[in-house]
């Protein structure tokens, strides 16, 4: 049977209804007299503050929730589907020979509001859908009989949801009880920083027995009302310290305030980044000899914050990936070293996060299932081998929709603290309409640096529209400036280097012209003929492939490169 509300005959039926209901809303109720001063509301959790403590709905149809509320801090949403109407139940003591009145607002799809068993007429009500809150109310008498009834909502087939809060039969004690009178909830503890941004602080604390909701407040003043045991604050000033305290409370009123929690934001630019120095020099360390310096973890340079492994593998499932260390390769290096070195690496300050892709990597993220894939991959890694991040460095081309939602999903596992690093070739990052370009922008907030490969490319357009050739102080300058011009944050932008004439097929330029380079950008002195329009003081900083080929050229990138970059203002 065609359940939907459209069809003819379920359209006459409705109608009916709502006329036999607004008739009956109409007219005088057979019985009813005037409310009385021992009239009590009899019904129990009628504002879901218990969740839905006393409430059976069918099919698993309800559920309650913080926004939309009538009142209080939660509302019951409930949902049809196929068959069933999203009916909501609860039984209610009431008194025999007894009128009440039923009453409670919905918003939402089609709602309805009744009560059956009543031992005489039973009755109800409806509202089509409505954007905003409205009361519905009937009322009805007991019979001489009845201890109770069935109080219900419900919604409509194949409409949207409902929403429904602060329900009351009002009428004569039936014994059953309302809700009790609540006391004021307890302080609230365990209140502490669960992650910080640029302009935001993300802030826990533990449940509170009887509480309805949580006050936050930051530096003695309310900031913001919660149902829940978590919070972020918005909007606040970047490297800034505030202080935080929560407290807990229900319709008795608030409880006195946590103990303060001093959080200090970020400095401003993107997104993960943990506690990296305003500027970072990243390098790549070879797990794999191809005939520069075999590196273990620990021989990495000293000069170097983001040491990025590469690579991790694909796997036979799309969007997957793996990581094999190449022990033979590097002299019996074995994992349980490798994890150690990590260890010390982070003890240390450095980040060492798991690079994916390369030149020959090809890894597939381009539907939903290879997106979590990626995601559940990566983030087994990183729990695995204690990365810290991980650096998209995909040279064969990716999808910006499903990229973004792997790395959102891995952000949401591993936390605002993550280092999300990428490393496209110049062509890559061209215009802002390019799907590596697009990428970057769609997880801004979760971005810690892009080390574009300014190398192995030829001639490239700077953002002036002139073309500029590798090897020179303006081909790094102009085509940076196409990324901080086209939406990232200054501290979202690396340049990448070879670290000797070996590390790449062409591109590689002395260090000082990377320091230029920088200069130019940060203060604007040692340009080139290209000058950029405004100075990016809060620039990233560089990337080298790799450290294994700075090694082998005597570490003359890093000792050059590392300490100009820390130096930056």
């Amino acid at each position: 049977m065609n359940r939907a509300p459209g069809t003819p005959v379920r359209r006459r039926r409705l109608w009916t209804g709502a006329f036999v209901s607004a008739l009956a809303l109409a007219l005088p109720l057979a019985g009813a007299g005037q409310a009385s001063a021992a009239d009590v509301d009899n019904a129990r959790n009628a504002g879901f503050e218990a969740g839905l403590g006393g409430w059976t709905c069918s099919a698993d149809s309800g559920t309650t929730v913080s926004s939309p509320v009538h009142g209080g801090t939660a509302a019951l949403k409930a949902t049809p589907a196929g068959q069933d109407n999203a009916r909501c139940a609860q039984t209610v003591a009431v008194k025999p020979n007894s009128t009440y009145r039923l009453s409670g607002w919905v918003r939402g799809g089609y709602a309805y509001l009744g009560v059956t068993g009543t031992g005489t007429t039973d009755v109800s009500t409806w509202t089509p859908d409505s954007g905003s809150w409205k009361q519905l109310s009937t009322g009805f008498t007991t019979g001489s009989s009845t201890t109770s009834v069935t109080v219900y909502t419900h919604g409509w087939y194949g409409q949207a949801a409902y929403y429904a809060d602060d329900l009351s039969v009002f009428g004569p004690d039936g014994g059953g009880g309302g809700d009790p009178e609540p006391t004021v909830p307890g302080t609230p503890g365990g209140l502490g920083v669960s992650g910080t941004t640029s302009s935001s602080v993300s802030l826990a604390w533990n449940a509170v027995s009887g509480a309805t909701g949580y006050t936050l407040y930051r530096d003695g003043a309310k900031v913001t009302a919660v149902s829940g045991t978590s919070a972020t604050v918005t909007g606040l000033a970047a490297a800034s310290s505030y202080s935080f305290q929560v407290a807990a409370v229900n319709a008795a009123g608030e409880s006195p305030k946590s103990a303060a929690v001093t959080a200090r934001t970020k400095e401003s630019g993107g997104g993960g980044g943990g506690d990296l120095p305003r500027h970072a020099v990243t390098g790549y360390w070879q797990n794999f000899d191809n005939g520069a310096a075999v590196q273990r973890l620990s021989d990495v340079q000293s000069a170097y914050d983001i040491i990025a492994v590469a690579f991790a593998d694909a796997t036979g499932t799309p969007g997957a990936v793996t990581f094999h260390l190449d022990s033979a390769g590097l002299g019996g290096y074995t994992v349980d070293q490798f994890k150690a070195d990590v260890r010390a690496k982070q003890a240390a300050g450095k980040k060492v996060i798991i690079s994916v892709g390369g030149e020959k990597g090809t890894v597939a993220v381009n539907d939903p299932a290879s997106a979590t894939n990626f995601a559940d991959s990566v983030y087994a890694l990183m729990r695995e081998y204690g990365f810290d991040g991980v650096d998209i460095d995909l040279e064969n081309g990716l999808d910006p929709t499903y990229m973004t939602q792997a790395l959102r999903a891995l952000s949401a596992k591993a936390g605002p603290d993550m280092i999300l690093t990428m490393a496209p070739q110049t062509i890559d990052m061209q215009s802002t309409s390019g799907s590596y370009f697009r990428t970057a922008l769609n997880v801004k907030d979760i971005l810690t640096v892009v080390n574009m490969q300014y190398y192995n490319s030829g001639s490239m357009l700077g953002c002036d529209g002139k073309v500029y050739s590798q090897g020179s102080v303006d081909f790094l300058t102009a085509l940076a400036c196409i990324q901080l011009e086209g939406g990232l944050d200054p501290s979202q932008v690396g340049l990448g280097l070879p670290a000797s004439t070996r590390g790449a097929g062409s591109g590689h330029v002395s260090p000082t012209v990377v320091n230029n380079a920088l200069d130019c950008l940060t203060k604007g002195v040692h340009c080139g003929t290209f000058k950029p329009s405004r100075t990016y003081p809060s620039l990233r900083g560089a990337m080298t492939w790799s450290t294994n080929w700075d090694a082998t050229a005597g570490n003359a990138w890093s000792d050059a490169v590392g300490p100009h970059v820390h130096a930056l203002p």
